[in-house]
């Protein structure tokens, strides 16, 4: 008896047209049995997230589903209030991508913890939960004395940890994990995969992988399931599928994947010739230090206050036409410290000179005029974009932002930046709103809204790291044909070793706080000098191309 049972599944939002139903999910079928592993695979929009949420029953009210999903054949749709509460968590747990969407700000880690096994297992006493919930943190790399702290006080990649923990504190005999590690770097991803997977067969617990990253997939999980369009394409055991794809989507999937990982850049933009240039950005011993907030008791007893040193002591040049890359693992400071060269944290310490000025001493009012020459990418489109603005509206705002154009002047440079960076018709996607593209096209809104200024350096976090291969290689191929139009200089932050790999001319390696080791792309992959870096390296998932 299979463990899980999805019976032509057919699946469709509410407030759609009566004139047609769009199906999101389309008679989807396969079984999941005890202690395996599958791996479920496809382009942005394609319903991967849809089934992961239907299996769940979180789907919005009013969605049309047709077909059956049985677990230990019982009825998930049939189920009652209570039987449903019962079911996830205990029996079924969902990794959601984005944490901090379904963590409450108002929380801290350690009060998330108890109200779940609370929820669930209130003969626990509070002591037991505790020492339960610390246990599994621990598990996933969150130490003890983070316990009272909130959600915004973590890094995206350990906010992920807290959700991983989440769903593991109670045991369930199948785990729905939906792009789970996509904003954790390689050596966390890869201890979190491997205590998953070692937990699945340990307690004979499934795990249904939700992910856009095949070569992880290609590791951790036993068989592979491609979709496309609402359909499942392909699917078969892991090595059929990387080696003997049958299906076009697959091999282009494929194709894209070993694109990203066997292009290195030629690294002609940075050479002996471009270290005797001035720099366009020149960090010197930056410091960004943060004191965590002690108990009264905590305090009157310690003489020393608990500081988080995020950004310590780090320098490094830009070069005007330059890609550097900035990678390490989540919670290293790469992010606190592109936040801090941005002057949206004022730095503890240390230089951030920026054409020249130290944007550390600069007056607000200078500050602002400056951002119009540093612009940012987040890696998260939808979370930056409004909602309730049209794409038009909100690549224009930067414009009246800082006074750079009119009404009638903002929308022709807003449809002229449209078509550069690839949505055509524009006027068709110029009265869109977020809701309405796929992932890859909010990027592109993303990267439109970031050039509208016409900026000098475009610091990007994590810009593609939500994107499936196929889109992923599209927009890294826009950004470096934008570079060379715009004559724009990257900060490129990533966890993603081979995106790095791909696109950038140097590359710096941050760990802890520090810059452990920086050069050039290729010294670094193939001569890496760091314990740091090899470690990095040695722990990336690889597609091998048979």
């Amino acid at each position: 008896m299979a463990l899980l049972a999805v019976n032509h599944l057919k699946i469709a939002y509410p407030h759609q047209s009566q004139s047609e139903t769009i199906w999101a999910a389309n008679d989807v079928s396969f079984e999941l049995n005890s202690g395996e592993r599958m791996g479920l695979v496809g382009e942005s929009g394609c319903g991967k997230s849809t089934l992961g949420r239907a299996i769940m029953r979180l789907l919005p009210e009013g969605s049309k589903v047709e077909g059956e999903i049985n677990f230990q054949d019982r009825s998930v749709l049939a189920l009652e209030k209570k039987e449903l509460r019962e079911f996830r968590g205990e029996v079924v747990a969902l990794i959601f991508q984005d944490p901090m969407t379904r963590l409450d700000p108002l929380m801290t880690i350690g009060d998330h913890c108890l109200e779940t096994l609370n929820a669930h297992q209130p003969d626990l006493t509070r002591p037991e939960a505790k020492a339960r919930a610390i246990e599994i943190l621990e598990l996933v790399k969150i130490p003890a004395d983070r316990w009272g702290q909130y959600p915004h006080e973590f890094s995206g990649g350990m906010r992920q940890r807290v959700a991983i923990a989440l769903a593991l504190l109670l045991e369930p005999k199948m785990i729905i994990a939906d792009e789970p590690t996509t904003s954790l770097d390689v050596t966390v991803s890869a201890e979190i995969l491997e205590e998953l997977t070692r937990l699945c067969s340990e307690r004979d617990m499934a795990l249904l992988l939700i992910s856009h990253d095949l070569a992880m997939v290609g590791e951790y999980c036993d068989r592979i399931a491609v979709m496309y369009q609402g359909k499942m394409v392909e699917m078969g055991k892991t090595k059929s599928i990387l080696y003997n794809p049958q299906h076009e989507y697959t091999q282009s999937l494929l194709a894209a994947a070993f694109k990203l990982q066997a292009d290195a850049k030629s690294n002609k933009n940075f050479d002996s010739e471009s270290a005797t240039k001035q720099p366009i950005l020149d960090v010197k011993s930056l410091q960004q230090h943060f004191t965590l907030e002690s108990s009264f008791i905590q305090a009157l007893f310690s003489k020393e206050k608990n500081v988080i040193k995020a950004v310590d002591d780090v320098d490094f040049s830009l070069y005007p036409g330059e890609t550097l890359g900035l990678v390490g693992e989540s919670g290293c400071g790469k992010s606190t410290l592109s936040r801090t060269v941005l002057q949206l944290l004022k730095p503890t310490s240390g230089e951030v000179n920026f054409l020249g000025q130290d944007l550390a001493q600069l007056p607000s009012a200078a500050m602002k005029r400056m951002r119009r020459q540093i612009q940012m990418i987040f890696q998260d489109p939808h979370a930056c974009l409004n909602p309730l603005m049209t794409v038009g509206e909100s690549i224009a705002d930067p414009l009246f932002i800082h006074e750079l154009a009119n009404s009638e002047g903002a929308g022709i440079r807003v449809t002229q930046m449209l078509e550069r960076v690839g949505l055509t018709p524009t006027e068709d996607y110029y009265y869109r709103y977020p809701s309405e593209l796929s992932g890859g096209q909010q990027q592109r809104v993303a990267i439109a809204r970031a050039l509208i200024t016409n900026p000098k350096l475009v610091i990007c976090d994590e810009p593609v790291s939500m994107l499936d291969a196929t889109v992923q290689t599209q927009v890294l191929e826009l950004m470096l044909a934008l570079k060379a139009e715009f004559q724009l200089t990257y900060l490129f932050i990533t966890h993603d070793l081979w995106v790095a790999r791909f696109f950038c001319d140097r590359i710096a390696v941050m760990n802890k706080g520090k810059i452990v080791e920086i050069g050039t792309t290729d010294k670094i992959f193939n001569s890496p000098a760091h314990p740091y870096t090899q470690k990095l390296l040695s722990a990336a998932p690889l597609l091998v191309n048979c």
